[in-house]
């Protein structure tokens, strides 16, 4: 199960960090630039190679101390095809270094679109006879606030091919409370529900460690509400962004 995974390279380590990778051209040191641009342009291409450059040298430094990286698909996905391209080949690279990869993508539709989604991150696609992984992430994140039919996709490929998911339940940013902290009928908050909803459809998943393989993302600027979450969801790996700078 995926996340025993995660959590033999965590203990191993014995560090419980996930490194983002939320790249902007600005961001990559002057001299990788440089000859990036020299080689391709102050194109798409040139960016994409300069932040390929730059996201090799921090796996390099990182895959023996650090278990996993989350590459967040917005900031690859800005540059065109040439970003998503570098986006594989980020995954395929922290891969061969040992590292876990949660793909942060935050999807959230239902039906074929769902199932798509899930074959592009997590599983393969049948072209003629063959079937052609995609960007193949060890883990995905998801916005589950459309209910169990935006998250069954994943799962179900999740459990075909040793994968899983972090859904979103009590988020970092200032306007989370604006939805997730309003009250239900019977006094539970939406977050709460939704990590209910979360655990309880992927019971029976349980592997090692006692986590189900749909975690929960946790925001660290609510500390008072994650010891909540972790009181009610004792089989839910947690994702705490906002932890650091």
């Amino acid at each position: 199960m995926s996340f025993d995974v995660l959590q033999e390279k965590i203990i191993r380590m014995k560090n419980p960090t996930v490194v983002g990778l939320d790249p902007k051209p600005e961001y990559v040191p002057e001299h990788i630039r440089k000859a990036s641009y020299e080689q391709f342009g102050e194109t798409f291409e040139g960016a994409a190679d300069a932040i390929f450059q730059f996201n090799k040298g921090l796996i390099d430094a990182l895959c023996d101390i650090v278990p996993a990286v989350k590459p967040q698909s917005a900031y690859y996905e800005r540059l065109g095809w040439p970003g998503m391209s570098m986006l594989e080949k980020t995954i395929r690279y922290a891969h061969e270094k040992g590292m876990y990869v949660i793909a942060d993508i935050k999807r959230g539709d239902i039906g074929s679109t769902a199932e798509a989604y899930a074959d592009a991150w997590l599983g393969v696609t049948k072209v003629g006879e063959a079937l052609c992984g995609g960007f193949n992430a060890d883990c995905v994140t998801l916005n589950g606030y459309m209910g169990a039919d935006s998250v069954n996709p994943f799962l179900k490929v999740a459990g075909e091919r040793d994968k899983s998911v972090f859904i979103l339940a009590k988020t970092s940013n200032p306007g989370s409370g604006e939805l997730q902290d309003v009250k239900t009928a019977d006094g539970r908050t939406v977050y709460q529900v939704m990590g209910a909803l979360n655990e309880s459809i992927a019971a029976g998943t349980e592997g090692k460690y006692g986590f189900t393989m749909a975690g929960a993302v946790t925001g660290a600027t609510y500390p008072e509400q994650i010891r909540q979450l972790r009181a009610d969801l004792p089989h839910t790996f947690f994702l705490v962004p906002g932890y650091g700078a």
